[in-house]
């Protein structure tokens, strides 16, 4: 009789973790497949906001940082300035056009500068700042950057190269709660983005 009531137990308990492992990956899977519509429908609609704003509103409200209000503005890509996109891509990443997510080089050169006792420099490309600034909060976690990884193939793989592009242009942060370069134009240089020229571009 014990060992009959010893095997009932054990094969509820069986079943109780085999229920929540199978709920578990419904609901990851289920994550990834909104995670995966997003970014597709985000090829298509400008964001209303990104992560990095989000967090940055809750931080003034929580009085962990001095409250400043957000200016996000969105530009097309044919109302920004050619010479914001090609002072971007030189300044941020300019393997950009040829690259898939990730400038692998540049991320051995950091580690390499980091063990001969230089300070941490970033090797992010402009694909995985997309990803972050849309989609993630801020910190150097493995978890975050597992996550980063995974929503910069996904990017990359949805989105073409120019579109990647405006959208950083439109959710980088160029100044204290100024996000995207319609703001930044208009609030530093008094113009739309498309009138910049190459030397205020590259201020930017």
């Amino acid at each position: 009789m014990l060992f009959i009531g010893w095997f009932m137990v054990e094969g509820k308990t069986r079943g109780i973790v085999s229920g929540l492992v199978r709920s578990a990956a419904k609901l990851a899977l289920g994550l990834l497949v909104l995670c995966l519509l997003a970014v597709l429908l985000l090829r298509f609609v400008p964001p209303v906001t990104s992560a990095f704003m989000v967090s940055r509103y809750a931080e003034g409200l929580l009085g962990a940082r001095p409250y400043t209000a957000i200016d996000y503005r969105w530009a097309n890509w044919r109302e920004i300035s050619p010479h914001m996109a090609l002072a971007v891509v030189a300044s941020e990443d300019q393997k950009f056009p040829d690259h898939f997510g990730f400038d692998f080089e540049a991320m051995v050169d950091a580690l390499e500068d980091m063990e001969e006792g230089g300070r941490m420099r970033g090797a992010s490309t402009i694909s995985q700042q997309v990803a972050k600034n849309l989609f993630l909060w801020k910190g150097k976690s493995f978890v975050r950057k597992g996550l980063e990884a995974y929503f910069t193939v996904m990017i990359e793989v949805l989105w073409p190269k120019r579109r990647i592009l405006e959208v950083y242009l439109n959710v980088a942060e160029f100044g204290d709660g100024v996000y995207g370069v319609e703001a930044a134009s208009k609030r530093f240089f008094g113009k739309p983005p498309l009138r910049l020229t190459r030397r205020e571009a590259a201020r930017l």
